[in-house]
């Protein structure tokens, strides 16, 4: 059976192909000579759009099995009758990891005194503390589970809302009461239809003073006029991974908008992340072969 990889380094990656299997690389340019016979692909992260049309061109195709958790791109470009998985659960440690760092970072001021630093200012003053906060979690899924106790080490209560209501996690709907009970709201969610700009001017407003805004979901979650006027005004704080657009352009407003910490799109790239998804992708191979059911099937109801 053959499988398109996105790098050279996945099959190392993965720890070799399983039994059966035979690899090419694609990039997203050129097709290689298997496009006739190959079933599995694994699309590389910086494809351009256009370039997953020819998904459509593979007669034998099965799978396009992601190295990324968001679908989004992908979405528009897969066949009729081909299953599309995410790698769920490779990056939740990663993520996780991102967001406390950047929630401890602005709750203890650390952006302010990186700064002093720069200018030779010896600049003491007290900060605040994660301890006794409350956490919204909009999104909640398998890096909510992640980071839920992290969280809690540090005192925090964890609150988290999903689609839908589950034990342990509220529902959508409770989403705008619990907005104003919240220190520090966490964007985990995906991009879809129906939560692109959820993040707007009326969200924002039900926040409260002083409440740090986290997104390491997708840009197009908020509405980024409204938050840069929220920033702008000094009333919230943010940290984002995501933006809307992205990459964020040279002179846009966010690069120097007051009380936010910006990084370009890191929060799941550490050194374990990728040989997690890598191991997952051959996770699958294995069971493709063996006519077993897949995991992370993206269906209409899951995504």
């Amino acid at each position: 059976m053959t499988v398109w990889l996105p790098e050279a380094e996945s099959e190392d990656l993965m720890g070799g192909l399983p039994d059966g299997f035979r690899a090419d690389v694609w990039t997203g340019g050129e097709l290689p000579a298997t496009a006739d016979e190959v079933e599995v692909v694994v699309p590389p992260f910086d494809v351009e759009d256009g370039a997953l049309a020819v998904l459509s061109d593979l007669p034998r195709l099965r799978l396009v099995q992601l190295e990324s958790v968001g679908v989004d791109w992908v979405l528009p470009h897969l066949p009729p009758g081909v299953a599309l998985c995410n790698a769920r659960g490779a990056y939740d440690a990663a993520v996780a990891e991102w967001v406390v760092a950047v929630v401890l970072a602005q709750l203890r001021t650390l952006p302010r005194f990186a700064g002093a630093q720069r200018d030779g200012r010896w600049d003491y003053s007290h900060s605040d503390s994660l301890e006794g906060k409350t956490v919204l979690v909009v999104g909640y899924g398998s890096i909510g589970s992640a980071l839920r106790p992290v969280l809690e080490v540090f005192g925090a209560e964890v609150v988290g809302v999903s689609r839908r209501a589950r034990p342990g996690v509220r529902g959508a709907e409770d989403l705008a009461a619990l907005l104003p009970t919240a220190d520090v709201v966490v964007l985990l969610a995906p991009a879809t239809a129906q939560t692109a700009g959820m993040v707007d001017a009326r969200f924002l407003a039900r926040m409260r003073d002083g409440a740090l805004l986290v997104n390491a979901g997708r840009g197009v979650l908020v509405d980024t006029g409204a938050l840069l006027a929220e920033l702008t005004s000094g009333r919230l704080r943010a940290a984002l991974d995501v933006t809307d657009p992205e990459p964020l352009p040279a002179g846009h407003p966010l690069w120097s908008a007051p009380g936010l910490l910006l990084t370009p799109h890191v929060a799941g790239s550490n050194g374990t992340a990728m040989a997690k998804a890598m191991a997952l992708v051959k996770a699958q191979l294995v069971r493709l072969s063996r006519g077993e059911p897949l995991v992370n099937t993206i269906t209409p109801d899951s995504y």
